[in-house]
């Protein structure tokens, strides 16, 4: 029963300590997920973390979100209806390329081979589902710095 307890508490601090954490100001995050229970938690928690969210449940209307504004952040599930991950991420590619840096991968097929090798050739973050909302918190912190370390256009500044 403690165990339980330490648990939760250990899941409270990463919660309180997100928002001062993540980054200052608000940032703007795009989220295609097909669960819209995991979806709208996803939501929830990342808006208690000073993001703006917009999610949208496949890839035709997260390119349409795409073409009409940018996003900081884009937290990609891989198997969606209508378009997948992989499809989204190669249209946002052909479309805006300087969002391409800031997508996080989620999914629960990582090992089918068709994901592993896109994945693999894309070289992106990737949590595994079920992922602890640390993980998620700690990802998109890296991808954050990351990119602020870039050029607007995407490239690195000692280019």
């Amino acid at each position: 029963m403690s165990r339980v307890k330490e648990t939760s508490a250990q899941d409270e601090a990463v919660y309180d300590l997100t928002a001062q954490s993540l980054a200052p100001g608000v940032k703007s995050m795009l989220i295609l997920e097909d669960d819209p229970d995991f979806s709208e938690m996803l939501r929830l928690f990342l808006q208690d973390s000073s993001f703006k969210v917009t999610c949208v449940a496949n890839g035709v209307d997260g390119l349409r979100q795409v073409m009409n504004n940018d996003f900081d952040v884009i937290v990609c599930d891989l198997v969606m209806p209508n378009l997948p991950g992989d499809m989204f991420y190669r249209a946002v590619e052909r479309t805006k390329k300087r969002l391409c840096k800031r997508f996080v991968f989620i999914t629960g097929h990582r090992s089918e081979p068709k994901w592993h090798e896109f994945l693999s050739k894309i070289g992106g973050p990737v949590l595994e589902k079920p992922f602890k909302m640390a993980d998620l918190v700690s990802t998109i912190q890296t991808l954050l710095t990351e990119n602020a370390l870039q050029s607007p256009d995407g490239d690195s500044p000692a280019k």
